[in-house]
């Protein structure tokens, strides 16, 4: 059986009398250790002595990542999108600039 119940608690007269009046009872105690088992903590000790058959370097570290290179033309990509949308906008503009000389001249 994995659950064991708490034991009933005797409540003093005062914490009697104020529990029948509708209070709330003082708070118990927490079950000690982990998960209510009684192991407060779980160690793992290891000695770190040095023994003369230890005494070699350690092996070298990775190889690091090359020297840093700039992107370079990626980033022109969106830089044209947006000349280009400028350019479409600009052209749009004339087009019902045109449009209105004509439509006034026609009235």
């Amino acid at each position: 059986k994995l659950y064991v119940e708490a034991p009933k608690r005797e409540l003093s007269e005062e914490d009697r009398i104020a529990v029948n009046q509708g209070g709330t009872p003082p708070p118990t105690e927490a079950p000690g250790g982990i998960a209510g088992t009684g192991v407060a903590v779980l160690v793992q000790v290891k000695a770190h002595t040095q023994r003369a058959d230890d005494t070699e370097a350690p092996p070298p570290p990775p190889e690091a990542v090359g020297a840093y290179m700039k992107k370079g033309e990626e980033s022109t990509g969106v830089l044209a999108m947006v000349d280009m949308l400028v350019a479409d906008l600009d052209k749009e503009m004339q087009e019902m600039e045109v449009e209105e000389k004509d439509a006034q001249a026609d009235y």
